[in-house]
């Protein structure tokens, strides 16, 4: 598939943070209709190799409403900038890039392991992914990076908003019973009902929604093979 937008990739973190001021700007909260059977939703994860900077990139795509697999593509790259909470994407997209690139087919909306509007700048990596895909994108990620929310119910389908200087940037959502909630933010062209709805429609058996799921097994997988 073709990449909507660029940008240079060598930069500094003072660098990275102007650029998160300067496209947080472009970020479209728009409608999420529901996507109906035969829509292809796609997850990503980037797997970390602990004794290198290699990074070992999955998407994968599967197909509503039984999430059956439809395509996958890895990529290994070397990281080109350091891990610094709040700039990962300039870490991880590269190589999501390159996945996307051998996808032979074009996702109607992607999962991102990652935070989207719930981040600092308002501009995390499901937010960063999606202006550079032009796609719609969620943050579906498993810890907070800012912001607060009250104490929801141990019932699956709970939510309740997350809170970040007076905003709420996201929901915490409660995917199985008893389990810890996902964090739920908007990327591009999504909205945060319609963001949930669909988080809620992919995790039917695991805490992860299986798009993401699929494409951390898959990454895992990668990084394990290549350690021999």
């Amino acid at each position: 598939m073709q990449i909507a937008h660029r940008h240079r990739w060598d930069l500094t973190p003072r660098a990275a943070i102007a650029l998160q001021e300067r496209l947080r700007g472009k970020v479209v909260v728009a409608l999420l209709p529901p996507p109906g059977d035969g829509a292809l939703i796609a997850g990503t994860d980037v797997s970390y190799d602990k004794h290198s900077d290699r990074l070992f990139a999955a998407v994968v795509v599967l197909r509503l409403p039984g999430l059956e697999l439809v395509a996958q593509a890895t990529a290994v790259d070397r990281a080109r900038f350091p891990y610094v909470p709040g700039l990962l994407s300039f870490r991880e997209i590269p190589p999501l890039l390159a996945c996307f690139r051998k996808l032979p087919v074009t996702p109607d909306v992607v999962l991102v392991d990652g935070q989207g509007l719930a981040h600092p700048r308002r501009f995390g990596l499901a937010c960063h992914l999606g202006w550079l895909l032009e796609l719609p994108t969620i943050g579906c990620a498993k810890s907070i990076l800012c912001g607060v929310h009250a104490s929801l119910p141990a019932r699956r389908g709970a939510t309740a908003p997350l809170v970040h200087r007076g905003e709420t940037v996201g929901l915490a959502v409660r995917t199985r019973t008893g389990v810890q909630p996902m964090y739920i933010s908007t990327g591009h062209r999504a909205e945060l009902a319609g963001a949930a709805e669909l988080v809620l429609r992919c995790a039917a058996r695991y805490r992860l929604p299986e798009p993401t799921r699929a494409a951390h097994i898959l990454g895992n997988q990668l990084r394990l093979a290549a350690a021999g």
